[in-house]
């Protein structure tokens, strides 16, 4: 009975998975865009990364226990972007990808346009919706976050990050589409780079912004489709160009 009712459940779960996706695919596939179906990263034992750590100690006018024994921080090594796993890893940027994909089963998908649909987005704060975009040929990871910025109203922060530097990111462009009932919202920046943390992106609401009502009216069954798409910058086509 104990296997029998494990394996049901397993069976409900990728029925359910299904489902979402095939709704989803109806809804785009006019479009041609690729659908993405992300479950949510849900942890009761949220733990800022290092970056954040750093930040708020700077912000109160504390600053971070020096240890002689430690060598200074190298500026091109990245945090792990998934702090609700309390992950302590850092790298160079050559070795997120892997990183994410094999220690955080973080998916990667390929294309000009896609669209990433959220599941369960009822659940508490703090939540992640995370996956990667590969396209013109860099990786691109978008985090969807639900949290508390002021207790008791949770918000959700969508932004687009590069896997590369600052100058690499400014090269780029992306758009976040939320389109559903005649109603249309879009957010259009250029990408930060992942080694500028995505805690920081995210307090300084330098994204995309959804307070609950807003998240709900765009929200289909607990689910949000939010459609992806990366251009390269005018800036840099004009100065190509030239």
């Amino acid at each position: 009975m104990l296997f029998f009712t494990q394996c049901f459940g397993a069976v409900l779960d990728l029925i359910h998975l299904r489902f979402q996706h095939y709704k989803a695919k109806r809804v785009f596939s006019a479009a041609g865009q690729l659908v993405c179906v992300v479950n949510p990263t849900h942890s009761l034992k949220y733990a800022p990364t290092r970056c954040a750590a750093a930040q708020a100690s700077t912000e109160q006018g504390i600053l971070p226990p020096c240890h002689h024994h430690e060598a200074v921080h190298d500026p091109q090594l990245a945090p792990c972007t998934c702090p609700l796993f309390s992950c302590p890893w850092e790298g160079h940027l050559e070795v997120v990808v892997s990183h994410l994909r094999q220690t955080h089963r973080i998916n990667i998908l390929q294309g000009a346009e896609i669209v990433f649909l959220a599941t369960d987005m009822h659940l508490p704060a703090p939540t992640d919706w995370i996956i990667m975009h590969s396209c013109l040929g860099h990786q691109f990871l978008l985090v969807l976050r639900k949290q508390e910025k002021y207790e008791g109203h949770p918000q959700f922060f969508a932004t687009m990050m590069l896997i590369g530097t600052p100058t690499q990111a400014d090269n780029f462009t992306y758009r976040l589409e939320l389109n559903r009932n005649q109603r249309r919202l879009k957010w259009e920046a250029t990408p930060r780079s992942i080694l500028e943390c995505v805690d920081s992106v995210i307090s300084d609401g330098d994204c995309l912004v959804l307070n609950t009502s807003l998240a709900q009216l765009f929200s289909d069954n607990g689910s949000l489709a939010i459609g992806i798409a990366i251009t390269t910058s005018k800036v840099h086509s004009s100065e190509a160009e030239m």
